[in-house]
């Protein structure tokens, strides 16, 4: 038996209006080489400034992880030659990185718990990128020196699933610190996997493979099981040491299989010496008080709706899981609606529909709009049933709540007298089956309710009847 031990390095692309060193705009889409000068193109006689507001945001990471901020920290410069890299080096934190010492809770949904600690969180220039166009490669360096934070795990990790996890949560911090906008797919939160395995009670660490550049949850968890099926068939297979080598390896998602990129280097290999062009980052108590001051964090919200809302723990971590999510449920509360009903609608008859391209962000239905929705339900101008199909029309037409359920004839009929009228209707038009039910066959009472809401086109209202056709059979 074995034991899989990973580590994790997360780049998180900050969401400053400049780079890190220069005043050229972090824009995604713009024209190719578009949003650059002298010194994120590494011309001669260009220098780097620092960009005060990465410090801020730094230290705010840092306060949500519990993590040591280093009052002096310094810049390093790691030299390597590759294409999107214009000066042939990146401005990084290796000795002295700002943030160091943290930790991030994980929850499992049987309830317990698990502390993953993180090594170190520094700052760092992103590199350019590069474009393959058929037997072409070209580079933009647009990204080229926008900030990174480079979030660094120790190898606490056992599972591919305690990983995604860890991801979830630390994505989830990210957004609500409102740091970066985390976007996996424009590689706003880039995720390298470091995995080793090692026979069970073995505390040796043995050779880590990195498996780079995999842009979603699911081909994360996907890439580390597929990478700790080969090492374990190359350990009993007798060739571990020949085949398993420290490398960069990348997943390829048709062929479910990781595959060598190139061999990984050694911090020797990139000769580290300090950045010779920035002075040392100090921060200051005045900077520690203002910089730390941060946002309701996801644990700290999950609690609040616990207390607040009586959830259990469950629903409290699904409605908080996102700042999305939460910023929807909350702004429906405020239609004064039950907190049960406000989760039905949202993770259950929301969520189902929203497919494709849709999300809890795009949803054709608001919160408010969703909110009012269920109010209607509550204060019974229409049943549950009804407003399911309120929520199919809406989704496809802009319109108010209350015109949908006028258009559609979805109102739901309470006046006692009008509902009185049907079920004298329907009691004389089955009088077999009321001598029957009278005489001791209960089940006919669903006989009953049935043919009053059929004949109400389902507007009646259930409580209504139910009451009034107690009373009418006695």
């Amino acid at each position: 038996m074995f034991e899989v031990v990973i580590g994790l390095e997360v780049h998180t692309q900050l969401n400053t209006n400049t780079k890190l060193f220069c005043s050229c705009p972090t824009s995604f889409n713009h024209k190719q080489n578009t949003n650059t000068c002298p010194t994120c193109l590494a011309l001669p006689g260009a220098l780097p400034v620092f960009n005060k507001e990465v410090l801020h945001k730094s230290i705010m990471l840092g306060t949500a992880i519990d993590a040591t901020i280093n009052k002096t920290s310094y810049f390093d410069r790691k030299s390597y030659f590759y294409p999107d890299s214009p000066s042939a080096y990146q401005i990084t934190q290796l000795y002295t990185p700002v943030v160091e010492h943290g930790a991030l809770k994980i929850n499992f949904e049987d309830g317990s718990h698990k502390i993953i600690r993180i090594n170190r969180a520094h700052i760092e220039a992103d590199a350019g990128k590069n474009i393959h166009d058929g037997d072409i490669s070209k580079v933009d360096l647009n990204r080229a020196g926008t900030p990174l934070l480079e979030i660094v795990s120790e190898p606490d990790m056992r599972s591919s699933e305690e990983v995604v996890l860890y991801l979830k949560k630390l994505h989830s911090i990210v957004r609500y610190l409102d740091i970066s906008d985390a976007n996996m797919q424009e590689g706003s939160f880039r995720v390298d996997v470091n995995v080793s395995i090692r026979p069970k009670g073995d505390e040796k660490l043995y050779t880590r493979v990195e498996i780079k550049n995999i842009n979603s949850f699911k081909f994360i968890q996907k890439a580390i099981e597929v990478e700790v099926a080969r090492q374990v068939e190359a350990w009993e297979d007798g060739v571990y040491d020949e085949e398993i080598f420290q490398e960069t390896r990348l997943f390829d998602q048709v062929k479910q299989e990781t595959r060598s990129m190139r061999g990984k280097e050694e911090a020797a290999d990139y000769r580290y010496f300090p950045e010779p062009d920035l002075l040392k980052v100090v921060v200051t108590d005045e900077m520690m008080e203002e910089f730390s001051d941060i946002p309701e964090l996801p644990d700290e919200k999950m609690a609040r709706f616990i207390k607040d809302y009586g959830m259990n723990d469950y629903n409290a971590s699904v409605v908080t899981s996102s700042l999305e999510m939460a910023h929807f449920f909350e702004s429906m509360m405020e239609k004064g609606i039950t907190a049960k009903n406000a989760l039905t609608w949202l993770t259950v008859e929301l969520q189902a529909r929203l497919k494709g391209e849709l999300n809890i962000s795009n949803s054709p239905v608001d919160a408010k709009k969703l909110g009012f929705l269920v109010s209607r339900i509550e204060d019974k101008t229409i049943s549950g049933k009804a407003a399911k199909e309120v929520l199919d029309y809406l989704m496809q037409n802009d319109v108010d709540v209350d015109s949908v359920i006028d258009t559609l004839g979805l109102k739901q009929v309470s006046d006692t007298g009008a509902i009185d009228a049907m079920i004298d209707e329907i009691l004389v038009a089955n009088p077999e089956k009321v001598e029957q039910y009278k005489g001791g066959k209960d089940k006919l009472f669903g006989f009953f309710v049935g043919q009053v809401m059929k004949a109400s086109k389902g507007s009646a209202n259930p409580q209504a009847v139910n009451e009034l056709l107690k009373a009418k059979l006695g």
